[in-house]
């Protein structure tokens, strides 16, 4: 038997159900509500995990080094959040550290695919629908409205389990059935995370110049005739990367770094350098 199956077997069905499912309960009773703007929910999610991965590794060291990955910024329709954390809680299970880079992947693919399906049915459709026609049923004096309305509510904690019942079975046959091409599973969910990632920038960034250049008849407007020749979305993009780089390179803090561009705004703002896109 090799070292890789031998790890595998060892590190198999290390949590019992009750165990497992803990970090469900744990995600669905407070998981989401604990957001801050350095890693959103990602110390919600880190508390959710965090007893039952304590399980799965007795040594501190590999303790720690697999919570430093859960505290990273994680962002996700509370709904479904459950089913990102039972796949990651199977892959760890059963490949300890060397999943961490895989659970990390399939964290940045998963929150805004499964988001964009949670707000459209569960956080838009379901109250708005549901919850008019149990609201009128109400206002009507029918004690049935909010009777539905509890009855839907627990369906969706029931819903929830049920997702991270099947998220923990994916992410166990992902690494069983599929260990060798989790590489390449690996790589799809980065690129699939930093396309994510990249759209995000061009749709929800937003910086405009309204300088524009006048040479005798002629007017030239800096944004619409110069920048978005070259790319659409290029001031988003230039001040992504400079954002980046003071994060990466200047050590700089989130609040730091949102205060800045507060002050870089309201001064653009002052003296017309920068203005509200048309």
């Amino acid at each position: 038997m090799s070292s890789k199956e031998e790890m595998t077997r060892n590190n198999t069905n290390k949590l019992s159900k009750k165990e497992r499912r803990s970090a469900a309960w744990r995600w669905s009773l407070i998981g989401s509500n604990n957001v801050n703007y350095g890693t959103l929910q990602g110390t919600g999610y880190a508390w959710a995990v965090a007893n039952t991965l304590r399980k799965v590794y007795p040594n501190d060291d590999e303790y720690v080094e697999a919570m430093k990955v859960e505290y990273e910024y994680f962002n996700i329709t509370p709904y479904m959040g459950p089913l990102v954390v039972g796949a990651d809680i199977a892959m760890q299970e059963q490949q300890g550290t060397e999943s961490l880079d895989a659970v990390r992947s399939i964290k940045t693919s998963l929150m805004g695919p499964l988001s964009g399906i949670g707000d459209s049915l569960l956080w838009v459709l379901f109250p708005t629908i549901m919850g008019s026609i149990s609201g009128y049923m109400a206002l009507d004096g029918n004690p049935l409205g909010a009777i539905v309305w509890m009855i839907l509510n627990i369906g969706l904690v029931w819903m929830r389990l049920k997702l991270f019942d099947l998220g923990y079975d994916s992410g166990a046959r992902l690494i069983t059935d599929m260990a060798d091409q989790l590489t390449a599973i690996t790589e799809a969910a980065s690129v699939m995370g930093l396309t994510v990632v990249g759209s995000l920038i061009a749709t929800v960034v937003k910086v405009h110049t309204p300088l524009e250049f006048t040479f005798g008849e002629v007017t030239l407007g800096l944004q619409e005739e110069v920048f978005n020749q070259i790319l659409p979305a290029l001031l988003p993009v230039l001040l992504t990367g400079l954002v980046y780089w003071l994060m990466e390179k200047k050590k700089w803090g989130f609040l730091k770094i949102i205060f800045a561009i507060i002050v870089l705004s309201l001064i653009g703002s002052y003296f017309g350098i920068l203005g509200v896109a048309p």
